[in-house]
């Protein structure tokens, strides 16, 4: 079995956790990474590496069919929220060639990735949502700012890029200012150029405790497993330190969602819980920076993804070990 890992980042451990799973099940084959750029550490681990186009490349996606093509990959996974919706559009085309494409449809991938969207959405199921402005205007007229303090970030953002926090109207316009700028300097340029005029929301800050959500569906949208984690540091938007916990009242959070979104795989979810309400402030379409605390819970949900495209009994999904971790940082000679 060969697997396609997309935009695969530094996300080495995933590329360690799936040679431990093709060892638990006998697999072999070889685990294939793409990214923009060579100089990461899990393109220097993965047994087969290739420098992509940029994403919105016109030859990205005949790029990625070729090397599937070449190294008969049978399951593709991205890592990355750009490379989501295209991989999207074209998932067909990947499914003719006999690959199995771990992406959810259109709708969904819009919905995690406009934030804007995903308010909308989280409305329409009676969710809780903070006060928020699209127009720079409308938030200096109406923004409270006696009472609160208010986020700036992007509306197409990921990760902690381009966030900022404003306590006054006078900071507010200019870090408004600072964030567009701070956007069109990095690859959120490409989806918020749609409309920089609309590309930052200004959303009121919510105080509370802060936990992510591993949202787990089969291949037909189905939910398998909610796994929730208590986040105690983070370090560049991801979860550095977590405390991997049972919460039937977040764990019912995620099953609604679940239900409703219907996406495939996993949906990484940043909650934030303020007197009594559950706040959903993030939503990805894919495994985030959060997953190794799940996986090292033993909810080994890569391997629930070989099962399901291999059409086998799936894997025991529960958590084993409840407890605190935390990320080390370690070096690595890159290839």
């Amino acid at each position: 079995m060969n697997i396609l890992l997309t935009s695969v980042g530094r996300r080495a451990y995933i590329i360690d956790y799936l040679r431990d799973i093709y060892k638990d099940l006998g697999l072999s084959g070889d685990i294939v990474a793409t990214n923009s750029d060579m100089n990461t550490t899990a393109m220097s681990v993965a047994d087969k590496a290739f420098e992509s186009p940029l994403i919105y490349d016109e030859e990205y996606i005949p790029f990625l069919l070729e090397i599937c093509k070449n190294e008969k990959i049978d399951i593709l996974i991205s890592l990355f929220d750009i490379d989501l919706m295209i991989l999207a559009k074209n998932k067909a085309e990947f499914e003719a060639l006999g690959v199995k494409v771990i992406v959810s449809n259109e709708d969904v991938i819009n919905i995690c990735n406009d934030k804007f969207e995903m308010l909308e959405y989280l409305k329409k199921i009676n969710m809780p949502v903070p006060e928020t402005y699209l127009d720079l205007d409308k938030a200096l007229e109406c923004a409270d700012f006696d009472n609160k303090t208010y986020i700036l970030k992007p509306r197409w953002g990921m990760g902690s890029l381009s966030i900022f926090e404003a306590e006054d109207k006078k900071e507010l316009e200019v870090l408004y200012e600072k964030a567009k700028r701070s956007i069109q300097k990095s690859y959120l340029r490409f989806e918020s150029n749609a409309d920089m005029n609309r590309a930052i929301l200004i959303q009121e800050k919510i105080k509370g405790d802060e936990f992510g959500l591993d949202i787990f569906n089969d291949l037909e949208g189905e939910n398998l497993s909610v796994t929730v984690k208590r986040k105690y540091a983070m370090r560049s938007g991801e979860t550095d330190i977590a405390e991997v916990i049972k919460n039937s009242e977040l764990e019912a959070v995620g099953k609604k969602i679940a239900k409703s979104l219907s996406h495939i795989g996993n949906l990484d979810m940043d909650i934030l819980l303020s007197e009594g309400k559950a706040y959903i402030i993030d939503m990805n379409a894919r495994f985030g920076g959060g997953y190794p605390f799940t996986h090292n819970a033993g909810v080994n949900e890569l391997e629930a993804i070989i099962r399901l495209c291999r059409g086998k009994k799936l894997n025991d999904l529960s958590v084993k070990k409840y407890g605190l971790f935390a990320k080390e940082i370690t070096m690595v000679e890159l290839k």
